[in-house]
């Protein structure tokens, strides 16, 4: 066995064991201040599910306050309907802002990414290093203003220079243009912030892919996850600078009084609407883009089986991406946009659907006659699958204006998104965290645990979300915190879901911390995958490879051997290998 080969075999790991990224420096400073792209990756993901379990939290009040058809709260109706304002607008931006858009480029884009490419680290160490302290700056600053509002609203808790907000998470005027709305400049400074730290992500992740690829990984040997990252960072460049934009323009009417959203100051509001959506609809696809880049890596290993139509799964990421940029308008069917209008961004969002159903179409057909490996990431790639096809499905109600008309801004709204975006998303970043778990901190989690918190949470979404549905088709409005008798039944369902989902999570939480202290050391590839990550130890030294790995097909995986003895895989022919990544 050659010299060169520890580098690269998967049945080796004790290197990363003795001095790998974790152990590499010592002390704070070094993790603050690092330019690894894995410690990068690993503070994202401290710094993101604290934003998602203080999201969480406000969701589990929110249906709380919904169980009643009367304030639940509060005695005072008045305090509890201002107290449901800012519990939802603090949920909802949370969500969107510090979770579900950041949370699979940050962390798992961060941390895989480089490894993928059998690179030392992306383009840009430092530019990357910015973008963590930009997001961390802006959700801090976020995040008091979001929680001193609701504080103040609840409990009368008045915090230094504590703010009200409690326009939800669109900030749309004139709810933010309103005296009561006295946080919208430093919550939209924060957001502004934490949208530079997008940016500053999608140009690394372009450039490292256009400029690290090892020899012999052409464009279309290159991994599905990273189509999807470079597809994803393409819409973060182009489409976050409106956002910022826009939420500037916000900043300066409310500050200085000039008219541009504010119809008493001879604005127009359907102007921010346009601009607004023009973000957040691309902005959808930053959401669900990573996670189909997710699907397209946990399916053909888990069905052991070579991805099926890996070029059309391909150019599908990047049609997604161009897409996504001119069907914005059907969130404003009832805006009062002229019918030609509506009848456009009618036929463009029914076209955007033709690549996510080619994705969903090939992943199936990668699992047909596959020797499908019931694993914990697998079970969340089949829930993602699941809720995506339902979510994506019920999108067409919404497309088409005849029913569109009726349904806006009821629960059926409410439901299609989560189905799309939290549902969906959620369940690719989990199964992605399952995956790559053991390559990030060489430590397996306890996979019949893993199994049962899947389905549990798969349970608890569709109780939550499924009748909400039903209750949107017969006319519930989102956004109320009373309601009459008739949807009492509904929200009562909906609020033992999210009990039901909040309990399966935090099993999650507990079955990763548990696994870092007690769970078994993990093999250098416990999955048999054959992408570039899976070359170098479990967890990877603090320079990814001593010797560049040959680049192959990622989806050939006929070379790898289940070995018992380490429950991972090996390769048998690892010193050719090791000797062509030499020569390349």
């Amino acid at each position: 066995m050659s010299a060169h080969a520890p580098a690269i075999l998967p049945d080796l790991p004790e290197h990363g064991a003795e001095d790998n990224y974790l152990t590499h420096g010592k002390g704070i400073l070094s993790w603050v201040f690092t330019l690894d792209h894995k410690r990068i990756g690993v503070m994202y993901m401290f710094g993101i599910l604290f934003g998602f379990l203080v999201g969480g939290i406000f969701a589990v009040l929110l249906r709380t306050e919904l169980l009643s058809p009367q304030p639940t709260f509060l005695r005072n109706a008045q305090a509890s309907m201002d107290f449901y304002n800012h519990m939802f607008t603090l949920h909802g931006a949370v969500m969107v802002f510090m979770f579900i858009i950041p949370a699979i480029p940050a962390i798992l884009g961060n941390f895989v990414l480089p490894l993928m490419l059998g690179a030392k680290d992306v383009a840009f160490p430092r530019l990357n290093l910015l973008s963590l302290h930009l997001y961390i700056i802006g959700a801090v600053f976020f995040l008091y203003i979001l929680l001193s509002g609701a504080l103040h609203a609840g409990f009368g808790i008045q915090l230094p220079g504590g703010f009200g907000l409690d326009t939800g998470w669109t900030f749309y005027t004139p709810y933010s243009t309103s005296k009561s709305a006295s946080g919208v400049v430093p919550a939209t400074m924060g957001a502004f912030i934490m949208g530079f730290s997008s940016i500053l992500t999608g140009v690394n992740f372009i450039a490292t892919i256009h400029m690290l690829r090892p020899r012999g990984m052409t464009w279309f040997k290159m991994p599905l996850f990273l189509w999807g990252m470079y597809a994803t960072s393409i819409i973060q460049v182009l489409a976050t600078p409106v956002l910022g934009i826009t939420l500037l323009l916000l900043a300066v009417e409310r500050a200085f009084g000039v008219g541009i959203f504010d119809p008493k100051l001879g604005g127009d509001p359907i102007l921010y609407q346009h601009f607004f959506w023009f973000y957040s609809h691309p902005a959808v696809y930053i959401m669900i883009l990573p996670a189909m880049a997710i699907m397209s890596e946990l399916v053909p290993v888990f069905s052991r089986k070579h991805i099926f139509g890996y070029n059309f799964i391909a150019y599908s990421s990047i049609a997604i991406a161009l897409f996504s940029f001119f069907v914005w308008g059907h969130h404003m069917f009832v805006s009062g946009q002229s019918n030609k209008a509506n009848a456009v961004f009618s036929l463009l969002t029914f076209s955007v659907s033709i690549p996510s159903a080619i994705k969903v179409f090939n992943w199936i057909g990668t699992m047909y006659k596959g020797d499908i490996r019931l694993k914990t990431p697998m079970l969340y790639a089949l829930g993602f699958i699941l809720l995506f096809t339902l979510g994506g499905l019920t999108g067409l109600f919404l497309g088409a204006l005849a029913t569109d008309v009726h349904l806006t801004d009821t629960y059926f709204i409410v439901a299609h998104f989560h189905y799309v975006m939290m549902g969906s998303t959620l369940f690719a970043f989990l199964g992605g965290m399952y995956y790559w778990w053991p390559k990030i901190f060489g430590r397996m989690f306890s996979v019949k645990w893993g199994n049962i918190s899947a389905v549990i949470i798969f349970i608890g979404f569709n109780l939550t979300f499924f009748v909400q549905f039903i209750a949107g088709s017969q006319g519930m409005p989102r956004r109320y915190a009373t309601y009459p008798e008739k949807y009492h039944i509904y929200h009562v369902i909906s609020t033992i879901g999210a009990y039901v989902m909040a309990v399966g999570l935090f099993m999650v939480l507990f079955n990763w911390l548990h696994s870092i202290w007690y769970g078994r050391k993990a093999a250098a590839n416990p999955w048999g995958g054959n992408t570039l990550e899976w070359r170098t130890t479990s967890p990877p030294p603090h320079d990814n490879f001593a010797v560049a790995p040959a680049a192959e097909d990622p989806y050939e995986l006929g070379a790898w051997q289940y070995d018992p003895k380490i429950d991972g895989w090996i390769r048998p022919d690892a010193d050719a290998l090791a000797a062509r990544g030499r020569v390349d």
